[in-house]
């Protein structure tokens, strides 16, 4: 693993011990898929992943889905042998009914763990910003637990991401700071 060590244990804010990623050469950026396949070599969390996007139509409006009572942003599973890029469009196509669409340059990478059905997860998803042509209508993908899919304005958008998970929030920060497509 070079210069890097995840054997350091720190005092989280919590106050637990928790397992921290040191450098010990000159600073390096380590990418949240590293640290997800780090830190899941060391515990038995499950890594997954992901991939979604930040859509834009032609009027300026974004796209969220709402899933499991908060407003989201469309994203999904990687497929074995399937590219990072791919899996992107495919989900977005898939949980929004949407086709169309054209990929942009990816913004970010973010990481969560979560639980399920008694099993530990580490979840890396690779966002990208991405533009369709004006205002297609939408579908949800229901069987995904998706109740709506909606173009939002961008009063609206910072409205519902006041309500959603820290990493889409992160998604929207970076989304919002740099160029459209």
């Amino acid at each position: 693993m070079g210069d890097l060590s995840p054997e350091a244990q720190v005092n989280g804010s919590s106050g637990r011990s928790e397992t921290a990623l040191i450098c010990s050469k000159s600073p390096a950026k380590v990418s949240a898929d590293l640290a997800s396949k780090i830190m899941t070599q060391k515990y038995s969390e499950q890594a997954v992943t992901a991939a979604g996007g930040w859509v834009e139509n032609s009027h300026g409006e974004v796209l969220w889905i709402h899933r499991l009572g908060r407003w989201d942003l469309p994203k999904g599973k990687l497929e074995e042998g399937e590219e990072i890029a791919s899996c992107a469009l495919r989900e977005v196509e898939e949980e929004c009914g949407l086709s169309g669409l054209k990929l942009g340059p990816k913004l970010l990478e973010t990481v969560h763990a979560y639980a399920q059905n008694g099993t530990d997860f580490v979840k890396t998803t690779h966002w990208f910003r991405m533009k369709v042509d004006g205002r297609p209508q939408l579908t949800p993908q229901t069987e995904e637990g998706i109740d709506s899919v909606r173009w939002m304005a961008e009063a609206e958008w910072r409205e519902a991401a006041k309500d959603t998970y820290p990493s889409i929030q992160e998604v929207m920060r970076t989304a919002a700071g740099t160029k459209s497509v």
